[in-house]
């Protein structure tokens, strides 16, 4: 059963940052809860796991469906093609490579200066809908090694984004501290198990964008970097009880 949500007097209004993969999809329930009108962007830069393009219009679709208390401040989707950002890479998000540790100590799954293209489209998009708030799934508690998924690395973007559209942007990262277990947490916070169920089975993490076994986790391959941070989080939240985080 879906959650009541307080009426928000203040109409702010959000663009969140949307893969529809699972900390995206719990990002997107918390602007929701937080924000009078929430926008979605979805960026297609050649990722294998190009399902995840297919999955974020269902997780849309069903959250509007099954929260009728959020699906009034459901704004409008957007597709950005960023197809030529991503060849240039050459990383195993868009090319059929093994996934290892890099030369740098990187993982070959992160694209040189992702999050900083995706935000940078974002603010222009956010800048011509009027959208004050950037909201973003990412994570420097429980990731996979990426320097731009780092808070400092967002607020020196933040502030360069504030002084080149002579804006006041604010980015949001509402699971910047948390780890994937207690990520889940703060979607049964959110919007109970309705929530908790509709991320297992409709949202889309794998690398690989295998759609096939449904695992208790979640859809996935099992053995990428994703699906095993991914495993590993839902096992840790399991065996604490399955406890709910204030968001």
């Amino acid at each position: 059963m879906s959650r009541p949500s307080p009426q928000i007097s203040d109409p702010s209004r959000a663009l969140v940052l949307f893969s529809g993969g699972q900390d995206s999809s719990v990002c997107l329930a918390w602007a929701l809860a937080r924000h009078g009108h929430v926008e979605t962007v979805g960026f297609d830069y050649g990722q294998r796991h190009g399902v995840e393009m297919r999955q974020r219009q269902v997780v849309r679709r069903e959250i509007a469906a099954r929260f009728p208390q959020w699906a009034h401040r459901l704004g409008d989707d957007h597709v950005l093609d960023l197809r030529g950002f991503g060849a240039v890479g050459e990383t195993a998000m868009t090319e059929e490579r093994a996934f290892e540790v890099t030369e740098k100590g990187l993982p070959n799954t992160f694209v040189p200066g992702r999050n900083l293209v995706f935000l940078t489209y974002a603010a222009a998009l956010a800048d011509r809908r009027g959208l004050k708030f950037l909201v973003g799934g990412m994570c420097e508690t429980d990731f996979s090694g990426y320097p731009d998924c780092r808070r400092d690395t967002l607020d020196a973007l933040e502030g360069a984004l504030n002084l080149g559209m002579a804006q006041d942007f604010v980015v949001e990262t509402p699971l910047m501290a948390l780890t994937k277990a207690e990520t889940w947490s703060l979607a049964k916070a959110l919007g109970g198990e309705a929530l908790v169920e509709l991320i297992l089975e409709d949202s889309h993490t794998c690398y690989r964008g295998t759609r096939g076994e449904r695992h208790a986790w979640g859809h996935g391959c099992g053995d990428c970097p994703a699906c095993d941070l991914r495993a590993r989080g839902w096992a840790e939240w399991v065996a604490a009880g399955r406890p709910e985080l204030a968001p």
